[in-house]
């Protein structure tokens, strides 16, 4: 750390990863969980009233500091009420239909139109080779989604997770529901630290899931138990303070978001230390530096393939290096609540900043960003990588400043918190 600045400490919110599969974990749970800082936004919200909608009994404590989920400990009944509506949750979208299929009936999943734009056949044809009708909507194969549900078996069987591994996630957290074991395996797997981050939350609530070599997942029947759980602050939203860290020459810590967080996107900080930053991971928290000048070192190549949701963190402050980056390995992000490989080079581009992209990689190349009106295109991800350039470059605006609400709803005012001496981003 420099001792020119003071430690700034950010407040992150609840990860909305953790949050949206433990609530899901402690619904097929019999008994009552109890969820502690879950994260309070659109999408989790949105999670949370589908479970109600199946039937889990979900209740808040004051100031939403903590959930109570009482458990069915049974197979779920379809809502009496029209279809189970995901808004724009993609986790929801994933989860829930192989939640539903453990159980009887016929349910029907539902969105947005941004969330009907969003791939859901792979999950579909998994479904279907276990026995189970489950039929998506063409042409894009998503929402509406109708799964006829009787039960399912278990047994072997591979899923397509080159597009996203949220299909081979809700699979596996059906597993401990099914009537005899699931092996299964990820073909074209992305995103692997999702993978490890469920089956630790699975193992937390009671499931038995392993992995063998070749990487055979396999999940044993016997359901799940209440649990009690702390849930760590989100590291993909940590990215921006991080990436803000870098960019401001100031040192930002998140603490509860440490060395042994189940989160494999704080693997972010090792994509800034490449680019000069000074990081430290201790055991309970997490801090990063700025070089002075606030001068990032470029002139790399990087696969974040695995980490693809902090990308756009890295790609909008790229242009502050002083040599070309290059980010590899994203071609899934292609389908997340945009197209974020061409959202970010549109708006490199508003901001006369040159690139060059493939299917799968874009390269930024050092510029002076002039002030530009950013396209948001509804993504929160797009709205706050583009707000952390904006404490170096005056004059930039976001279409669509709430879109934020999807998971951080208090990010802009925590970032004026953090730099309020800085240019920020204006949303008029």
């Amino acid at each position: 750390m420099t001792a020119l600045n003071a430690v700034l400490t950010a407040r992150i919110p609840g990860s909305k990863s953790i949050t949206n599969r433990a609530l899901l974990l402690a619904a097929a749970a019999d008994g009552v969980s109890l969820l502690r800082a879950p994260l309070v936004s659109d999408d989790t919200l949105a999670f949370r009233e589908a479970l109600t909608g199946l039937g889990v009994r979900i209740e808040a404590e004051p100031d939403d500091a903590a959930w109570k989920v009482t458990g069915t400990g049974r197979p779920p009944v379809p809502p009496a009420a029209g279809p189970v509506w995901c808004e724009d949750a993609g986790t929801a979208a994933r989860f829930l239909p192989p939640f539903a299929a453990t159980g009887r009936g016929s349910f029907t999943f539902d969105g947005t139109d941004q969330l009907r734009a969003r791939p859901l056949r792979p999950l579909a044809d998994a479904l279907r080779r276990l026995g189970v009708r489950a039929r998506v909507t063409e042409p894009v194969g998503g929402l509406p989604m109708t799964v006829d549900a009787d039960g399912l078996d278990g047994g072997e069987l591979t899923v397509d997770a080159s597009l996203s591994s949220q299909y081979l996630t809700g699979l596996l957290m059906a597993g401990p529901l099914m009537r005899r074991p699931l092996t299964v395996r990820g073909r074209g797997l992305v995103s692997r630290p999702y993978i490890t981050m469920t089956q630790d939350l699975m193992r937390h609530f009671g499931a038995y899931v392993d992995e063998f070599e070749g990487g055979a997942l396999q999940v044993l029947p016997g359901g799940y138990r209440a649990a009690e759980l702390d849930v760590e602050p989100d590291a993909s939203t940590a990215s921006y303070v991080f990436a803000a860290a870098a960019v401001t020459g100031t040192t930002v810590t998140v603490p509860g978001l440490g060395r042994s967080s189940v989160q494999g996107d704080l693997g972010f900080v090792e994509v800034l230390r490449r680019a000069g930053a000074g990081v430290e991971v201790g055991e309970r928290g997490t801090t990063v530096t700025g070089a002075a000048d606030g001068v990032l070192r470029g002139g790399f190549d990087v696969d974040m393939g695995d980490i693809s949701d902090t990308f756009m963190t890295l790609a909008a402050v790229a242009p502050l290096a002083d040599a070309p980056v290059t980010v590899h390995g994203i071609g899934h992000a292609r389908l997340k609540e945009s197209d974020r490989i061409a959202a970010v080079e549109e708006n490199l581009h508003a901001l006369g900043i040159r690139t060059e992209s493939g299917p799968d990689r874009i390269t930024i190349h050092p510029g002076r960003p002039a002030a530009a009106r950013i396209a948001c295109r509804r993504d929160h991800r797009i709205a706050m990588a583009f707000s952390v350039l904006g404490l170096r470059v005056p004059g930039i605006t976001l279409d669509d400043p709430s879109c934020v609400g999807k998971t951080f709803p208090g990010f802009h005012a925590e970032l004026g918190r953090l730099f309020p001496a800085r240019p920020g981003t204006n949303s008029h």
